[in-house]
């Protein structure tokens, strides 16, 4: 696929006429959440069918929704006290225009991530000045697909699915924040304060921070060469199965979310042919939002893991109820108190002394451990810029082996999209046993 760039400008916050002018000096100071979490460039793919929106209605609607969402037309960098956060200079957003030749959207956009995908949104590597980035790439059958990236220190999904859905609506020409007069809340001083003296109630080493070798200090994400991206895709009916098979017995039945976890951990440890006395542990995200009772629409990271633990013998030999389980016992223990407990551990000094770095980096190889980002409640399909919803949306291609997204289908009935890396000689062994609910 032969992709090329037409144009690339900054768009730049538009305010309502007679709205103050804002102060470009003022500095968001990173929360000990945003200093905690991935600190990389995430990338997902919308399709939209023709008749495609408009690139004027796109761009428009872009500059409307960064004068309310500030936090992305701004730029990461210290503030006047050596803080890292973000600078709120209306640097704008970078939008990029380009188009396919000769080809439709259906000929080269896969039902899977694989590395020609990567053409259809900004680089991911090197200085990138801008926190968000557009491309829109328009094909020959009049389809366009939009490339999002944004910096994953500003703002973790579910701030950055808010964003979207407002993009959406101020490109129709409506409020971008259905009934919201202010912009919504970002990091402030007296948000997530420690106790006094600080009460760690938990343990955080080994957890979210680790003393790390001295031979990892180094290590670059490059992605593994034999790693394949699969989607799997699990009908509602399948996953209505599943619940039914592992609840069994439950008073109240485990989540769309555990049971299809559940099932993929078990997957994938027949397919990667690992050990009996082998251990796998799945880092899950954790959204802090309700546990920390944040102001509405609060717009930046919130995000812990939970990591369920379990032999593969267990995992295994045991019923799916028990992956299920030991899935959901896992995300309950990461409470309100968990949170709260981790704020007043980074404040107490103790990562400072004690040379600790954070455990949240990017590997090339998970096994026999795995990692899933959820998006199952996100509302990216509510993307919609005056045309209708996307035909479809996918992360970009990240090929760490184990490191899976779960996505709602874009059938919407319920059924659910899993994007599992896996080795390329494991694949056969996990398309074959991925869909038996024995």
């Amino acid at each position: 696929m032969e992709v090329k760039v037409v144009s690339s400008r900054l768009v730049k916050p538009r305010y309502p006429e007679g709205v103050a002018r804002h102060d470009t000096t003022e500095h968001v100071p990173s929360s000990v959440f945003d200093r905690l979490t991935y600190h990389i460039q995430m990338a997902i793919i919308y399709a939209f069918a023709a008749p495609a929106p408009s690139t004027a209605d796109i761009e428009r609607g872009l500059a409307d929704v960064l004068a309310v969402y500030r936090l992305f037309a701004g730029q990461v960098g210290a503030g006047p006290d050596g803080s890292p956060g973000v600078l709120l200079n209306d640097h704008g957003a970078r939008l990029v225009e380009a188009r396919v030749d000769g080809s439709t959207l259906t000929d080269v956009a896969p039902n899977k991530p694989t590395p020609e995908i990567l053409k259809l949104h900004p680089h991911l590597e090197g200085e990138i000045e801008e926190v968000v980035q557009v491309q829109l790439t328009r094909f020959a059958c009049g389809s366009l697909a939009v490339g999002f990236t944004a910096n994953h220190a500003v703002a973790d999904g579910h701030a950055t699915s808010d964003f979207l859905v407002a993009w959406g609506r101020a490109a129709r020409g409506l409020d971008a924040r259905v009934g919201q007069s202010l912009p919504p809340p970002h990091n402030h001083p007296d948000l997530f304060r420690p106790r006094d003296p600080p009460v760690i109630e938990f343990e955080h080493r080994g957890v979210e921070y680790h003393r790390p070798a001295p031979s990892n200090s180094n290590h670059e994400h490059h992605g593994a060469d034999n790693v394949v991206i699969h989607k799997a895709h699990f009908t509602k009916d399948f996953i209505a199965g599943l619940r039914a098979k592992a609840s069994q017995g439950r008073g109240r039945p485990f989540s769309r979310f555990e049971t299809t976890l559940a099932h993929l951990w078990r997957t994938m440890a027949r397919a990667r042919g690992l050990s009996p006395h082998e251990t796998s542990t799945i880092r899950i995200s954790v959204d802090g939002r309700r546990r920390l009772a944040t102001p509405p629409g609060y717009f930046g990271n919130l995000v812990l893991w939970a990591f369920p633990r379990a032999t593969v013998s267990d995992l295994l030999n045991r019923p799916l109820k028990h992956a299920a389980q030991v899935i959901h016992d896992a995300v309950a223990r990461v409470d309100g108190a968990y949170f709260q407990s981790l704020v007043d551990f980074v404040s107490s000094g103790a990562v400072e002394r004690e040379g600790l770095e954070k455990t949240a980096v990017l590997h090339d190889v998970l096994c026999p451990d795995m990692e899933v980002d959820s998006w199952l409640t996100f509302p990216f399909y509510e993307l919609d810029f005056g045309t209708g919803s996307p035909s479809y949306f996918m992360p970009s291609y990240f090929p760490t082996e184990g490191m899976l997204f779960l996505a709602p289908s874009y059938i919407g009935d319920g059924s659910v999209d899993a994007f599992v890396p896996v080795f390329e000689h494991n694949l056969q062994a996990f398309k074959e046993c991925c869909y038996s609910v024995e």
